[in-house]
């Protein structure tokens, strides 16, 4: 399946990469505004596409499947163009600003026979395929803290006054957006929607929030997620149970799990595998998909992204964090 890509930053490079890695798709080309980057970027992996034009990628003949890795709020717009035209497109976390937008791609997609891809490799990890399996070891659940703080070199450049697009509402950024959505992905993948949600952000003044904590409730357990980009912690996130807790090292790069015995208190490691670039796996989820046109995993998947979206809509808005694209 020829794949294009739109986006030429570095999680582009990254993704293209993972997709030489697994064989999975071919690369043809690329998309910028600028043609001179478009065609610098395929160049750079063997393509021998470049569209400065998205109407022009949307219709070429040569292009099945688009991985769109553009600034956040510019992917509705986006998408909705590729889907029209016939394309599957993997859309880079997180997929849209809102449900709306979702619901509606979601729509587009289906009518025009086309599958839709929330890029968010977490989940799809070996660690965390065992995290899932092992999970009923901890018994009760009672409580998780799951957490993702990386101080980011862009908060630099805010504090000198430039509101880079990370930190920016008009282009739906913040640490909620940006880093909370991969310790969500892990709650939800795991644990369901929650009953409850209740966000206490950190919000800087473009709008946005730079940190924050979510409460999940659930039916007889609490999950706490913590994300911030204008802080640094390499603490590992837990999982806690009456007959012990798990311990991952990382909730967007997980690559070790560990137990705890609630008794004796002895660490177990329990799996272990680091990978260079996970994005392999979640690329190799989505190829099986298409191939298999395995529509009960894409709706498991689907499902996912729709409750996490609308997860972090909720925690956005009950705090005045608002993007362009929102509807009340």
């Amino acid at each position: 399946m020829r794949l294009a890509t739109i986006g030429t930053s570095r999680i582009t490079h990254q993704f293209v990469k993972a997709v030489k890695q697994t064989g999975r798709f071919d690369f043809v080309g690329a998309y910028s505004r600028s043609e001179e980057k478009a065609k610098q970027f395929s160049d750079e992996f063997g393509g021998n596409l470049n569209f400065s034009s998205l109407n022009d990628l949307a219709n070429s003949n040569s292009v099945d499947i688009v991985y769109v890795a553009s600034p956040n709020g510019l992917h509705f717009q986006q998408v909705v163009v590729l889907l029209k035209a016939g394309k599957h497109v993997i859309c880079e976390k997180p997929i849209f600003s809102n449900v709306n937008e979702f619901d509606e791609a979601v729509k587009i997609a289906d009518e025009n026979k086309v599958y839709l891809f929330e890029a968010i490799r977490n989940i799809q990890t070996p660690v965390f395929k065992t995290l899932q399996q092992e999970l009923p070891r901890a018994g009760k659940l009672r409580s998780a803290v799951l957490q993702l703080i990386q101080y980011s070199s862009r908060y630099d450049q805010f504090l000198d006054g430039k509101v880079t697009n990370i930190f920016s509402p008009e282009f739906a950024g913040g640490a909620l957006e940006d880093l909370g959505i991969y310790p969500l992905y892990v709650a939800i993948a795991l644990f369901g929607e929650p009953e409850k949600v209740a966000y206490y952000p950190i919000k800087l003044s473009s709008g946005v929030d730079g940190s924050g904590t979510v409460v999940l409730a659930y039916h007889d357990f609490i999950c706490t997620v913590l994300c911030s980009k204008i802080a640094y912690s390499d603490a590992p996130s837990e999982i806690h149970g009456e007959k012990g807790s798990f311990r991952i090292n990382n909730s967007s790069n997980i690559a070790r799990l560990e137990w705890i015995d609630a008794h004796d208190k002895v660490i177990e490691p329990v799996a272990e595998h680091f990978e260079a670039d996970d994005k392999i796996y979640e690329i190799g989820n989505f190829a099986d998909i298409l191939e298999q046109n395995d529509k009960t995993e894409y709706l498991k998947l689907r499902n996912l992204s729709r409750v996490v979206l609308k997860t972090m809509e909720t925690a956005r808005k009950q705090n005045g964090i608002l993007f362009p694209n929102d509807k009340d």
